[in-house]
């Protein structure tokens, strides 16, 4: 999903998506939260299956998939073979292209190499047009929290906008244990 490949079985982690679906369960919380900005342009960084992107592109948006692990990749262009997935290390990222939205959905800081997160939002930074958002979701148990989260979006030269506790819009609090991140470039500094 990040950075290095998680071995994941990218079938057998989009089927869970699929009997959730099945079972009357929205799956497109991410995407409904995204669309709040109106996006045209999105880069799906650690796009996992492709289960964000595809609902992107069928909702209009013009999206990217980008996973380390070749399982996930795999499902995503089996499942849609119109879109543009690559397979890359999400550190050293480098589309020669910009994107309104950049999204880490599936807790993507939590799946990079221990180490490699300020690389991994540098990355994701550099994909943004000006004025444009990245946007991460990830549990805050796990070693890596807001407070370091929020220093590598500065050294990346991005400001915090909104932060929620789910992607439904919950309002974060300081003991929420999920947090959905908003950040957009710092018109006032270059990034670092």
């Amino acid at each position: 999903m990040g950075s290095a490949p998680t071995g994941w079985d990218g079938r057998r982690y989009q089927q869970r998506f699929d009997d959730l679906a099945a079972a009357g369960v929205d799956v497109h919380g991410e995407v409904e939260f995204l669309l709040r900005f109106r996006p045209s342009t999105v880069l799906d960084a650690g796009c996992g299956s492709g289960r964000v992107a595809r609902e992107l592109a069928r909702r209009g948006v013009d999206v990217v998939g980008v996973d380390a692990d070749p399982s996930m990749i795999a499902s995503a262009r089996r499942l849609a073979p119109g879109l543009e997935w690559v397979l890359a290390d999400l550190t050293g990222l480098d589309l020669g292209r910009r994107f309104e939205q950049v999204v880490m959905a599936g807790k993507v800081p939590l799946f990079t190499t221990p180490g490699t997160e300020t690389a991994l939002v540098g990355a994701c930074a550099r994909h943004l047009v000006d004025g444009g958002r990245l946007v991460a979701g990830f549990q805050l148990d796990r070693g890596y929290d807001v407070a370091r989260y929020d220093l590598d979006c500065r050294e990346a030269g991005l400001v915090l906008e909104s932060r929620w506790a789910t992607w439904s819009g919950e309002p974060w609090e300081e003991s929420s244990a999920y947090a959905v991140s908003v950040h957009r470039p710092d018109r006032g500094s270059p990034p670092g």
